[in-house]
């Protein structure tokens, strides 16, 4: 890994207004205990907790005004937040709150003219016993969880968990002064959670103090549509509900149709947490790993800080500077890609006590405030296309890592550096060369490698084609306007979809495959209409074209045992999804056309095909079963991918859910069409069918269509004794001839006997030949004298 940036002093504290005092306050004892920079960049405030508590502004690049200087004694409150907030003053002017314990909320005005003044001062909580434990600001609002301590004073404070509160309010603040909303509860009778607010949402993270115990989960509340959504990090997304009412924002309400899930996760393992610029949650765990959680509940990993475990007081220090995330641990500064996860640089800090500072409009270069002045850390790449991608490289041999390993019988594990200095894998070291010299030279690819890379070269034309027809796609979709994305994500997902298809599908494809389908759902839906090239024929029935190595992939991937939880399920049920949002009627015909794949390319039962494990049908079932409403098309759904199996014990189960809902027209077509199948289903239809007419007189008109299907075995007994096991019990004494028309006669049940009793039965038939020999015995030989 080659270095990407310099650091270089930008400030020696001489072009702020105070430079000296800041220098001090950085110096003293063990540095401040906060420091954060305005979201302009032009002020930093530091919060000193101790000796005695103050928080000051400082201002760069400018003089005069009105400082801003606050300090104050124990036992006051303590400040639980420092929130810059949305202003309609002119350009320059800032908005600053000061929020305390107890809920009293200083907001503060600067304009370059007059300086640092005090608006208002207002009370943020309701009530007088309310304790501020974090607070956040959404927009024109603050979001704050308050402990609402038991009105008996007496009561044991550790027994009474629920007792905090998640509340916003609306702070305004324009030319009339400050204005505020209404207290609104989020939510009510819960754990003590962090607020941490992105642009559109806002993150709940337990305290530390609750994490052993109840707090296995994170909440994630969407202000525009009144939604909390319960993620967890070992499980991903569990569910989300929509708060129509303040009996519905009760916190355990709210989880007691997840206990069951929750219960069984495993504790978080939080140590730091932050929001970053692009509106996901950064955590930080105790074993130095660093994840995304999504504002949909899903969650990703980035990156794995070196050193080992991280004790509870050394402090991690988190930033994004656009796609890049700066991690500051131990004097050691990490630059990762959000997006790859791929380490950029790595840098050993020689000064101390460093904090990071907003550089607006500079998203290649990091602004860190230290005791000796401010340095900036450029880590943009020079211009210089002849340079070799040395992302391109990584990734090649990542990969390559990845796929040896797998095939590996060794316990040892392969590095990257293991695999370009071993010398013993030359088929990377290949393909990073083909690739680094076709991305430079465009015009004549094939000039100044070796013949074998070139002859490689060759065969590859048309793969490093598509590849750097996808880069481009990428460019078209960050670059289009919003009228066009749509039809270039289209484009994109369905090339990613194609090449996923068409190669291992192991859990990490399967995973991408299933964040691809949720969050393209159309386009993913045409994608596989494309890749598995499904059509209607002249007739009307579906057919797909798809090459056995596709159908393979679809059939024979990872399957549900094996993904494990959060939210990932296997393919074939992906598609089952798409086909029963977009196109259900479909859905039967394609359960039935991979059933004649796997019949095909699979021996009967063999436990290594799909159908050895659960079958086909009760997979897709088992998708339409997760459907959250559940109507008169998803019964006629049920029925029809039953019916499709062909099998047995669905054919039966299909015909007994028909009876069920008294559709006898469909019942009779099903009996008729499926009795041809096997002798043993025309026994077991009949059977059921002839139970039901024993029962009610709803079969009745159907009798000249049921009575031909009547096995060839069944003799007239066997139908009598069918028929006395199902007639209904009547309560009273049976009258000869009753006024009731429901009840069974020998006239509706003659038919039947007849046609039993006139057959020619099985040992007739053994015994035929002895049957038609003459009645009287042959002439007796002549004797012999």
């Amino acid at each position: 890994m080659k270095p990407a940036g310099m650091l270089q002093q930008v400030s020696d504290f001489s072009d702020l207004g105070r430079g000296h005092r800041l220098q001090e306050l950085l110096c003293q004892g063990e540095g401040p205990s906060h420091v954060q920079s305005s979201p302009d960049g032009q002020h930093v405030l530091v919060l000193q907790k101790n000796c005695p508590p103050q928080v000051v502004a400082f201002q760069r690049h400018g003089v005069g005004g009105a400082d801003l200087e606050k300090s104050w004694q124990q036992p006051h409150p303590a400040l639980v937040g420092l929130l810059f907030l949305q202003s309609s003053g002119t350009s320059g002017s800032l908005v600053l709150a000061l929020v305390w314990e107890h809920g009293r909320t200083e907001v503060w005005h600067f304009t370059a003219v007059v300086g640092w003044q005090l608006l208002q001062t207002v009370e943020l909580c309701q009530g007088a016993r309310a304790r501020v434990v974090s607070v956040c600001s959404q927009g024109a609002s603050l979001v704050w969880c308050e402990e609402r301590p038991p009105l008996d004073a007496h009561s044991d404070m550790s027994k009474c968990a629920f007792r905090f509160c998640v509340c916003t309010r609306a702070l305004e603040v324009g030319e009339q002064g400050v204005r505020l909303g209404p207290v609104r509860i989020v939510l009510h009778n819960s754990l003590e959670y962090q607020v941490l607010a992105s642009p559109q949402h806002v993150f709940l993270v337990p305290a530390a103090a609750s994490f052993a115990t109840t707090s296995k989960f994170l909440l994630i509340w969407h202000p525009e549509k009144a939604k909390l959504t319960v993620t967890a990090p070992s499980a991903g997304f569990v569910h989300s509900k929509v708060l129509r009412s303040s009996s519905e924002s009760d916190f355990r309400k709210l989880l007691l149709g997840s206990l069951g899930l929750l219960s069984g996760l495993a504790p978080l393992d939080i140590h730091t947490s932050a929001v970053s610029n692009s509106g996901g949650l950064l955590l930080v765990s105790t074993k130095g790993t660093v994840n995304m959680v999504e504002p949909d509940g899903t969650q990703r990993h980035i990156f794995d800080l070196e050193g080992g475990p991280l004790a509870q007081g050394s402090p991690v220090q988190l930033k994004t500077f656009g796609s890049i995330l700066a991690c500051l641990l131990a004097g050691i500064l990490y630059l990762v890609d959000q997006n790859t996860g791929r380490l950029i640089e790595k840098k050993i800090l020689s000064m101390k006590g460093v904090h990071f500072l907003e550089s607006p409009g500079e998203e290649d270069s990091i602004q860190l405030l230290t005791q000796a002045g401010i340095y900036s850390f450029n880590f943009s790449r020079p211009e210089d296309s002849s340079r070799p991608e040395p992302c391109l490289v990584e990734m090649v041999f990542e990969e390559a890592c990845k796929y040896y390993q797998r095939r590996s019988l060794s316990s040892s594990k392969l590095t990257v550096e293991k695999l370009k200095k071993g010398g013993v894998f030359q088929a990377p070291v290949a393909l990073a060369a083909i690739l680094q010299h076709s991305l430079r030279q465009k015009q004549k690819p094939a000039r100044g490698l070796q013949d074998t890379y070139a002859k490689l070269l060759g065969t590859m034309s048309l793969e490093l084609q598509s590849y750097m027809s996808l880069e481009l796609l990428k460019t078209c979709v960050v670059c289009a306007p919003e009228n066009e994305v749509e039809s270039y994500c289209e484009e994109l997902v369905e090339q990613e979809v194609s090449r996923v298809l068409h190669s291992d599908m192991d859990k990490d494809n399967l995973a991408y495959l299933n964040s691809v389908f949720t969050s393209f759902p159309k386009a993913a839906w045409k994608a596989t209409r494309s890749c598995l090239q499904l059509q209607q024929n002249g007739d009307g029935l579906l057919v797909a074209r798809a090459t056995p190595e596709v159908w393979k992939k679809v059939l024979g991937g990872p399957q549900q045992e094996e993904v494990g939880q959060n939210g990932v399920v296997p393919l074939f049920e992906l598609i089952c999804a798409s086909f029963l949002r977009f196109k259900p009627k479909w859905l039967p015909s394609f359960v039935e056309l991979t059933q004649q794949y796997v019949s095909i390319s699979w021996a009967y039962s063999s436990k290594e095909g799909p159908e050895g494990r659960v079958p086909l049908y009760k997979r897709a079932l088992g998708v339409l079963a997760r459907k959250n409403k559940r109507s008169e098309a998803d019964d006629e759904m049920e029925l029809e991918l039953l019916l499709c199996s062909k099998r047995p014990k669905a054919v039966l189960q299909a015909l007994h859910l028909l009876i069920r809902l008294k559709r006898w027209q469909r019942v009779v077509e099903v009996a008729e069409k499926f009795s041809k199948i096997s002798p043993l289903l025309n026994k077991e239809i009949f059977t059921t069918l002839l139970a039901e007419f024993a029962q009610h007189r709803e079969l009745d008109p159907y009798l000249e269509t049921l009575w031909p299907l009547c096995p060839a075995e069944l003799t007239a007994s066997d139908v009598l004794t069918v028929v006395l096991q199902h007639l209904p019990c009547s309560r009273e004494d049976p009258v000869p001839f009753s006024s009731e028309g429901n009840q069974l006669t020998v006239g509706l049940l003659k038919p039947l006997l007849q046609r039993v009793v006139q057959r020619p039965c099985v040992q007739d038939e053994m015994y035929s030949d002895a049957l038609q020999s003459p009645t009287f015995p042959p002439p007796t030989p002549p004797r012999e004298h």
